[in-house]
């Protein structure tokens, strides 16, 4: 028989050596979790300033801080000892029976005596008090005071989705896909170093490629830092092997972590002792620590077991220093007055484990080198989420001119699927952040449970974005999209003005950089958006090449004809 010639018999990603195997993996391993990793990117960047955001969104106590910006300084702590004492007669009447009593003595803002307790329900409960009297002081929450997620919500969704124990599952499989995404992807382009130094641009596919490669090598060392810290922040509940060989089935987790939260923690004798001052303890630990005293928590309260912990501040010279985040501590029996334990500012009371354990957890929360580290976040992070958004982008750009058949019929449908996902993915989540902000002016501040409003407001928004761009043409819904977001970012300074009555230039005014940096911020945005949105206006349709009959055709097909042909 003649063998019937094929010029190019389609090849499976194993038949192709390794980087063509390392490709398909590249591609399909990124980009289904691609639109997902957009996200947990996108809102782990906007938690890099969280605080500032909550800031933003709390305009009353911002107002509040402006009004007393010129008072004249806290005097400092000299009566920490009657402090302390009133703390404890408030504990002894109200919670006798807690086996915990956290005290706040130090004159910090918004702090001047604080207690918190275990509830026998579990969880927190606190009080604030009066410094001079002990009284407990009420705050009633007043309707000029809005309830808000604030900034928080962009961490919660970051590492969680919203979704409790499942969401950090989620996030933890997604996290190690994209490991292996970026390792493929060093493996795939052979050139990655010399693509990073070359941009293209007005190429259509040849740019983007170019902007996924350079937003990929630029930040390649920050995000495996990201990932696999991110993993290693949660390694317990990942891998709980270890803690169930160590604690056993039952109750292995609250074991471990009373093991790793309350080191050396004494065990009820029930026999009474009552409290000593706490103030002589509280100066030795100074001496030993070296830091001012922040907490003073006591364990087992009128036990004979009785422990007390002193906690020092972190100052931000700390953190410019250290990467562990880790405060000074030293620990009392208070039935003896012996010294039981001692942690040094930056070490861990569980060794190098506890140690290499906070030092990740910094590492992933920018908890060191202050506000310049967290713009370096802020900046790794954006490209990191553009790295995410050009990838998928590009998927869609080399099948607008090339159809690779992958799905056989199905596959212009699966292609118009992914288009819509971008879109919404991309653009609509990003309008889904500002509208956040929008709905935290919007809605009327008395409203119960407004928190939760602002909350729906975003998902809310969101699935609006996702239904457009199923709705309407690919084009057309970027457009669309990426100029609404223009629009809501560069009108929130405005939308400031009309529902507080604060402005951008009287927030530089009066050195409130932190809502001036969100709005700036926002308006930056704006301005990108637009030129995002002009650039696909102004981009022509290329026709679309239709593949020959032998590349178009399933990859099995091309290589029976071939088995045939040999026969």
């Amino acid at each position: 028989m003649n063998a019937v010639k094929v010029d190019k018999v389609a090849k499976t990603p194993q038949q192709g050596g390794l980087r063509q195997a390392m490709a398909w993996l590249h591609t399909w391993s990124g980009l289904w979790i691609s639109w997902l990793l957009f996200a947990i990117f996108l809102t782990g960047t906007l938690a890099v300033f969280d605080e500032p955001i909550t800031h933003w969104m709390t305009p009353e106590h911002a107002l509040e801080e402006a009004a007393h910006a010129n008072d004249p300084p806290l005097p400092k702590v000299t009566d920490r000892g009657h402090r302390l004492e009133l703390a404890l007669d408030f504990m002894a009447k109200e919670h006798p029976k807690a086996d915990m009593w956290e005290i706040w003595p130090v004159q910090r803002p918004g702090h001047g005596l604080s207690a918190y307790w275990f509830q026998p329900a579990g969880g927190y409960g606190s009080a604030d008090l009066d410094p001079l009297t002990g009284a407990v002081i009420e705050h009633a929450r007043e309707a000029t005071q809005r309830d808000t997620i604030g900034g928080h919500h962009f961490v919660d969704f970051h590492y969680e989705l919203h979704a409790g124990r499942i969401g950090v599952w989620i996030v933890a499989i997604t996290t190690m896909i994209m490991l292996v995404a970026l390792v493929s992807g060093v493996i795939t382009h052979k050139r990655i170093f010399k693509d990073f130094f070359t941009f293209r641009p007005a190429k259509g596919q040849r740019s983007w490629l170019d902007a996924h490669n350079a937003v990929a090598v630029l930040t390649l060392p920050f995000q495996f830092m990201i990932a696999y810290t991110g993993l290693a922040f949660f390694s317990d509940d990942y891998v709980p092997a270890p803690v169930a060989a160590q604690y056993g089935m039952d109750n292995a987790k609250k074991a471990f972590l009373a093991d790793w939260n309350d080191v050396g923690k004494p065990v009820k004798t029930g026999q009474p002792l009552a409290i000593p001052a706490l103030e002589p303890f509280a100066l030795r630990a100074e001496q030993a620590i070296g830091q001012d005293i922040r907490a003073v928590v006591l364990d087992n309260p009128n036990d004979a077991s009785m422990r007390v912990c002193m906690y020092g501040w972190n100052e931000e010279t700390d953190t410019m220093e250290r990467l562990s985040a880790n405060t000074g501590r030293a620990c009392y029996a208070l039935a003896t007055g012996e010294q039981v334990a001692l942690r040094r500012p930056g070490e861990s009371d569980t060794g190098g484990a506890g140690l290499t354990r906070a030092v990740m957890s910094n590492l992933h929360m920018a908890g060191f080198g202050g506000t310049p580290m967290r713009w370096l976040y802020f900046f790794c992070g954006l490209a990191g989420t553009a790295m995410m958004g050009t990838g998928a982008i590009l998927f869609m750009v080399k099948r607008r001119q090339k159809s690779g058949g992958e799905f056989g019929a199905c596959t212009q449908r699966v292609y118009r699927i992914v288009a819509c996902l971008n879109v919404a993915a991309i653009a609509g989540l990003a309008i889904a952040c500002v509208g956040f902000l929008w709905a935290n002016r919007l809605i009327p501040v008395g409203v119960e449970h407004r928190a939760g409003w602002e909350l729906r407001a975003f998902f809310g928004v969101w699935f609006v974005m996702l239904a457009h761009a199923c709705l309407r043409a690919e084009k057309r819904a970027w457009i669309e999209q990426l100029g609404l977001l223009a629009a809501l970012c560069l009108l929130l300074p405005v939308l400031n003005v009309l529902s507080t009555g604060d402005n951008l230039p009287a927030q530089v005014a009066r050195g409130d950089w932190e809502s001036a940096g969100v709005e700036l911020g926002c308006m930056a945005f704006g301005l990108l958006a637009a030129w995002g949105a002009w650039k696909v206006h102004k981009r022509k349709a290329k026709p679309v090449k239709k593949a020959a009959a032998r590349e178009s055709a399933a990859p099995t097909a091309s290589l029976q004809i071939n088995t045939e042909g040999q026969s």
